[in-house]
Parts: structure tokens; C-alpha cells; sequence
């Protein structure tokens, strides 16, 4: 018996020595779209680490890259089912219509009024997080990748005014919005799919494109591009987004650990997007490009032209009261 004894107390010595076991972290799976050595996907592994650090190690985060969970359509369904935990992706809009309104044109017209729009807080972002809400996916921040203008073959009649038939057949995204707003800034719009652009530039089937970010611009159509027109009628937008399910697996201060790290990666994003844009318009440039730099109150006309077209988009899809709502709160941003 205190041969028993004494082991009882040795056990309890130990175990008040070592303090309480350690939990294991809540591990969450962040999808992105982007290539590894992206600007998205850097930014998605430095959110990972300060996510870390912030939970004090109780969340830890893996970053998969490259669609490696699937596209932006079937993460979107994982993350409703709980089988992806967050994700860094385009928005998926075929669960809902009405999350089309970020990609409506002419909302913001430069970097700092997309901060305005996109700060977490705001009216757009939450009302996103309410579409997505319904889901069961809490939108808890935004990334922009790049402001999107126009790229052309040849040179583009008057292109700060809308009024004026630009003269080049444009490729568009098959979406109304960008439909609309081609229309509306004077272009002859033509849908074209994604992969066959470039041969149809090359080949003449059309003479502009609509929809490429500044970036994108450069990289897959630089060989036939000859003028880019930073028109910043739209960006390339990402969104940080988080599984109901796996948000509830978070205490409240781990929680506001991730809106944290969301807010300042959205409002960093914004900072990148412009040194990105800069950085591959003087790469257009030194290519032999002639790219036309513009101010937000130069491209004032071409804003006012988008907001034309918002009651129309409404009606395509989004819904007419909402549209109002966007442009009573975005139409004199």
C-alpha cells in the first residue's frame, strides 16, 4: 500500500509539473484557384501564418493552390456541405444569382474607391455575406487581383466617351453585366470563350477584348496586344469566404482573429492590385504596347454610362430593388 501510495503521488507530481494536455489545432483545408507562386495564393500563406499566430496555434491552416479542391463551383458546394473549410476563389453565382452584382460594371473606378466599396463593414460586402449567409458560407473579406480595361489590336475610337461607336468588334464574358456595360462604353460586343481569345485576336475575329485584368492582359494576350486602355470599369474579384460549419468549430476570439486577418488582406490587396497593374502596364509598355493611362475623373463619363445599365442587369438576373439598392449606396462612389 505505500509502495502504491507513494507511485500515486509520483503520477501527480508529473502531471502537475506538465500542466493539462495540449488540444490538438482545428486544422482548416483554404482552397484557392490561383497558381502557387501567385500574389492570391502568397497572400493565402501569409493569412495562414498570421491566422496561426493569432489563434495561438488552436487553428492551423493549409493552403491548397491551383483548384487542387476543385474549381470555384465545387468548392463553393464543399464549403456548403462542410468538406472545405475556407476558401480564396471567384464567386460562385449559380447558387445565386444576385452574388452577380460584383462583377457589375462601373461601381468603382479606381483603388481607392474599391477600398471604400470592399472594406469589410460596408454595405456591398455585407450584403454578399447575406447572399452567401443563406448558403451556409460566411463572406468574411475581398480580394482584387487587378482593375480590368481594355485591350485592342488597333487603336480605339475616343475612348473616354461613351457616346462614340468605338469602332472594333470586343470580346465579352458571357455575362450580362459585362454585355451591358461593353454597350454602353460604345463597344460592338461578341461572347467568346476564354481559351480561344487569343487565336481569335490573332486571326482577326475580333479587335478588342473586354474582361482581362491588367495582368492577365500581359501574360496570355501580350504578342497581339497593341494598345491597353486602363478603363477600370471592373476588377478581377476574389473573395474570402468560410464554411458555416467550420465557423462554428471557432470560439468568438478565434473568429474575430480571422475577420481581422481578412479586413487587412482585403484593404492589402488593393495596395497590390495597383503595384501589380503598374508593374505589368510598364512591361506593356517596354513590349512596344501603348497603354493610355486614365484618372478616376476622366473616367467619370464611362462610370456614368455603366450606372445606366444597373436597372437592366436588375432585370437580367439580380433584381431590380436590388440594383437600386446597389446605386443608392455605389452609383456616386
Amino acid at each position: 500500500m505505500k509502495k502504491f501510495a507513494l507511485m500515486l503521488a509520483v503520477m501527480f507530481l508529473f502531471a502537475a509539473i506538465a500542466g493539462p494536455a495540449t488540444a490538438a489545432p482545428i486544422v482548416f483545408r483554404f482552397a484557392g484557384q490561383s497558381p502557387p507562386d501567385h500574389m492570391a495564393t502568397k497572400t493565402m500563406e501569409q493569412m495562414a501564418k498570421e491566422i496561426k499566430d493569432g489563434t495561438k496555434g488552436r487553428v492551423e491552416v493549409k493552403v491548397y493552390p491551383a483548384s487542387q479542391l476543385g474549381n470555384y463551383s465545387l468548392v463553393m458546394e464543399e464549403m456548403i456541405r462542410g468538406t472545405v473549410d475556407m476558401a480564396c476563389m471567384s464567386v460562385a453565382t449559380d447558387f445565386d444569382p444576385r452574388l452577380e452584382i460584383i462583377y457589375t460594371n462601373g461601381f468603382v473606378t479606381g483603388y481607392e474607391s474599391a477600398k471604400k466599396a470592399l472594406v469589410p463593414g460596408a454595405w456591398l460586402p455585407n450584403k454578399l455575406n447575406e447572399f452567401t449567409s443563406a448558403l451556409g458560407v460566411h463572406l468574411i473579406g475581398s480580394y482584387v487581383e487587378g482593375f480590368i480595361g481594355i485591350g485592342s489590336t488597333k487603336a480605339v475610337k475616343d475612348p473616354l466617351n461613351p457616346k462614340v461607336d468605338k469602332g472594333v468588334l470586343t470580346r465579352v464574358p458571357n455575362m450580362v453585366v459585362y454585355t451591358l456595360g461593353a454597350k454602353a462604353m460604345g463597344y460592338r460586343p461578341i461572347t467568346i470563350p476564354y481559351p480561344d481569345v487569343y487565336q481569335s485576336m490573332q486571326t482577326g475575329v475580333c479587335d478588342a477584348v473586354d474582361g482581362y485584368p491588367t495582368a492577365a492582359a500581359y501574360t496570355i494576350l501580350g504578342d497581339v496586344l497593341k494598345h491597353w486602355y486602363a478603363t477600370n470599369y471592373s476588377m478581377e474579384y476574389l473573395a474570402y469566404m468560410v464554411s458555416d460549419k467550420s465557423w462554428k468549430k471557432l470560439t468568438p476570439e478565434d473568429q474575430k482573429v480571422f475577420l481581422d486577418v481578412a479586413k487587412k488582406y482585403t484593404l492589402k490587396s488593393i495596395d497590390n492590385a495597383k503595384a501589380e497593374d503598374d508593374k505589368y502596364m510598364a512591361l506593356m509598355e517596354k513590349k512596344g504596347i501603348k497603354v493610355y493611362r486614365y484618372t478616376e475623373a476622366q473616367l467619370k463619363p464611362i462610370k456614368e454610362a455603366c450606372v445606366s445599365t444597373w436597372e437592366e442587369v436588375g432585370k437580367a438576373g439580380t433584381g431590380v430593388e436590388l440594383m437600386k439598392e446597389f446605386k443608392q449606396h455605389l452609383g456616386n462612389l
